[in-house]
């Protein structure tokens, strides 16, 4: 298997690139690019019948450990060579980190190549960079809203955007730019977690809607990544997201790294995964995993759990029934926005006896008339005081083996990538830190929180 981009934007035939150039720049460094490398740039740096650049923006978020100090080291000195007086800024996460790439990787690599004669090398304090014989300037700029101020900047590069948690970087750099006919804003990551890295989760979403919508022109966006259901300890899911696996990197390292690191910090640096944490989840995957029954009989009564995601964006239906000293959970149903949860409530409700449906009344506001009409009245609203019981319930609940599921690939994702916040005195899921849609964990909490001292009442009223 070879490593693809999840989200890749096309190459133009139509027109022509400077890529090739930077594949020669990279040789003449003694860098050979990878296939990948050249993929991104060829596009990165196409130009139209004017010689224009055609995407204004460029994000790229991969794997650590795949290459990217070469990409845009290639990227940086093509840019300079190609085109006097050029101005160039390289922002890391902090100054020290992008001194650390500059002295450590670039400085070494062009003073030791075909192109060392054509550079000068700057190394005093606050003033690292490098100065081509064409005027054209790479230096290091201050990861704050200071970044460039008083120049006029022709490439912004922010690497590591992970670590940034709010877009003043880019707001200081932008107004840098205007003036430049041929600028260009590079942002390049592994991917980060949603509470810690709002910013690169927005570029990151960018990128994604203009691919989806076929955009040949403004934004160019990568994105190598393992799917979520793939197994972190399979090697064919490290050669769906790794695209330097063969060429730089060998299986055994990553092994290494995977038996050396937790299971989230694994998934976000090697597989390019948002996470919840830099921690592990809430209930150990393994723990979760054990408790599969995916042959299990229906139990012979229950209720249902339905959540809807933020502003419509998913929902799930959990039924949660009583087995013995255990409870039994299945997921029904789960799908992507909410016009198909009416009916298909309808006709579970149908086949299963007219059971109550246990919702967060909040979540499902936008929904609630056309709840309660195709559940003939059996909608029950949690209030937000009693959510953090509900999740407490269902935690305990799963850390003593007395909550069963069937084993579905979607709660697991759900739990792997699911956050928490604080609530009250308590704590609850939480949409805004999770890594993947927990609209299947959250259903699940809702429909097992009936059992939390009332199961006896309700089983004797359904009967």
């Amino acid at each position: 298997m070879t490593a693809e981009a999840r989200f890749a934007t096309a190459r133009s035939l139509e027109r022509k690139t400077l890529g090739g150039a930077a594949a020669k720049v990279a040789k003449l460094l003694g860098l050979p690019l990878m296939p990948w490398q050249r993929q991104v740039l060829d596009v990165a740096l196409e130009v139209d019948e004017t010689g224009r650049l055609v995407y204004r923006d460029v994000i790229l978020t991969i794997p650590r450990q795949q290459g990217k100090t070469v990409c845009l080291l290639a990227l940086i000195v093509t840019r300079a060579l190609l085109e006097p007086r050029q101005n160039i800024v390289y922002c890391a996460q902090s100054a020290l980190d992008a001194k650390k790439k500059f002295e450590g990787d670039w400085v070494p690599a062009i003073e030791g190549s075909l192109l060392g004669s054509q550079v000068t090398v700057r190394r005093a304090p606050g003033r690292e960079g490098l100065v081509f014989a064409n005027g054209s300037r790479q230096s290091i700029a201050a990861s704050t809203q200071k970044a460039a101020h008083g120049e006029t900047v022709d490439l912004a590069i922010v690497d590591e955007a992970f670590a940034y948690a709010d877009a003043r970087l880019e707001q200081a750099l932008r107004p840098a730019m205007m003036t430049r006919p041929n600028n260009q804003f590079w942002v390049v990551s592994t991917a980060g977690t949603p509470d810690r890295s709002p910013y690169l989760l927005d570029r990151v979403q960018t990128g994604r809607q203009a691919v989806e919508a076929g955009l040949t022109e403004g934004v160019a966006f990568w994105e190598w990544a393992a799917a979520d259901g793939d197994d972190p300890s399979d090697p064919e899911t490290w050669r769906s997201c790794m695209p330097a696996l063969g060429y730089t990197v060998t299986e055994d390292v990553v092994r290494a790294a995977q038996g050396a690191m937790g299971r989230s910090e694994f998934a976000r640096a090697y597989l390019n995964r948002w996470v919840t944490s830099m921690g592990d989840p809430i209930v150990s995957i393994e723990h979760w995993q054990a408790l599969a029954e995916p042959d299990a009989p229906r139990p012979p009564w229950c209720v249902l759990g339905l959540d809807v995601g933020p502003k419509g964006s998913s929902a799930a239906i959990v039924a949660v029934g009583e087995h013995g000293d255990t409870l039994h959970a299945a997921l029904l149903e789960h799908g992507s926005g909410v016009e198909w949860v009416p009916a298909a409530l309808a006709r579970i409700c149908s086949e299963w006896g007219d059971p109550r449906v246990i919702v967060d009344g909040k979540a499902c506001g936008a929904i609630l008339p056309e709840l309660e009409r195709a559940t003939n009245f059996k909608v029950v609203e949690l209030g937000t005081g009693d959510i953090p019981p509900a999740c407490a319930f269902w935690l305990r609940l799963v850390k003593d083996g007395k909550l069963r599921h069937r084993g579905e690939k979607e709660l697991t994702i759900a739990l792997d990538g699911a956050g928490q916040r604080t609530l009250g005195d308590g704590w609850a899921w939480s949409r805004r830190n999770s890594g993947t849609d927990i609209t299947p964990l959250v259903a699940m909490t809702l429909a097992a929180s009936f059992w939390h001292g009332s199961f006896q009442t309700l089983q004797a009223e359904g009967e």
